[in-house]
């Protein structure tokens, strides 16, 4: 129940502070973890970014107060964090569908987004598949690329293409002649988020003691301990549905947290896109 406190505890400060200029290195302290990881949370279990969350919670208010009051457009503007009354009326049109004006008058319907608050669904029906390791520490080697977050979305744009990229020439297959590791197959991790551009690292990789080339680089993970998750069937529904429970009803009734590590995921079956593919998700815990 820790991380459901911890998240909870962040989203009442986003509330108290919806019209201050928070940061999201502010918010995640609420919840005593890293920028990234906190996002990352976020993200799967409502789907949106803090962004979105913050400027969707902002412009619900906005609606109520033109609504309800003569307060001038051109006031409420500013008081919601908009430079301009143009900009207040852009975001305000693409999350209500009318303008500020129309929604004086009465005029359309207006689309509320209310506070969240996180609970736990009694679920359970099925079954989690996974085994707790302890390891010492290790290395990857592979290629590493930096992408856009993205907004509003779990996945991050662009890496499918690498991926198509990476096996098309040739450099996913060396990579798994040189996996001499525990871990078979390949890893896809996220590492070295940059809150500031909102940018991350990812690798495709394999687990390799041996020494890099020109072609490849290597990342260092540290002795932790992984809690690894089974995700059957085709890998791209697989992994963001094994994902998202484990955020949504594994953490949640489990004692551990995630600890500050990379994560990734490992592409063990040959043909991932099988009915019955066998990959790993591994999650570093305290």
């Amino acid at each position: 129940m820790a991380l459901v406190e911890s998240l909870q505890k962040a989203i009442d400060y986003m509330e108290e502070h919806l019209l201050d200029p928070i940061t999201i290195s502010d918010i995640a302290e609420q919840a005593n973890v890293s920028p990234f990881h906190f996002q990352r949370i976020f993200m799967i279990l409502t789907d949106m970014s803090v962004g979105e969350y913050l400027r969707r919670r902002r412009l619900t208010l906005a609606a109520q107060e033109l609504s309800s009051t003569d307060r001038k457009i051109i006031d409420l503007a500013y008081h919601y964090g908009y430079d301009t009354p143009e900009s207040f009326s852009r975001a305000f049109r693409k999350q209500h569908g009318i303008t500020p004006s129309e929604a004086r008058k009465g005029q359309g319907r207006l689309q509320s987004y209310n506070r969240l608050m996180i609970q736990v669904n009694l679920r359970g029906a099925e079954p989690m598949n996974y085994r707790i390791v302890k390891r010492s520490a290790f290395e990857v080697i592979g290629i590493k690329r930096g992408f856009p977050c993205g907004n509003g979305e779990m996945g991050i744009p662009g890496v499918p293409d690498f991926w198509e990229e990476v096996n098309g020439n040739g450099s996913a297959a060396r990579l798994l002649e040189l996996n001499n590791g525990q871990i078979k197959g390949l890893l896809g991790v996220c590492a070295n988020h940059n809150v500031e551009n909102n940018r991350t690292d990812y690798w495709i990789a394999a687990e390799s003691s041996g020494e890099t080339s020109d072609q490849f680089s290597k990342l260092h993970f540290p002795a932790a301990k992984w809690a690894v998750f089974e995700a059957i069937g085709p890998a791209p529904e697989a992994i963001v549905d094994t994902t998202k429970k484990i955020y949504s009803e594994w953490f949640p009734s489990n004692s551990y947290e995630p600890a500050e590590i990379a994560t990734f995921e490992a592409y063990i079956d040959p043909d991932p896109y099988k009915k019955d593919s066998y990959n790993e998700i591994w999650i570093p815990i305290k």
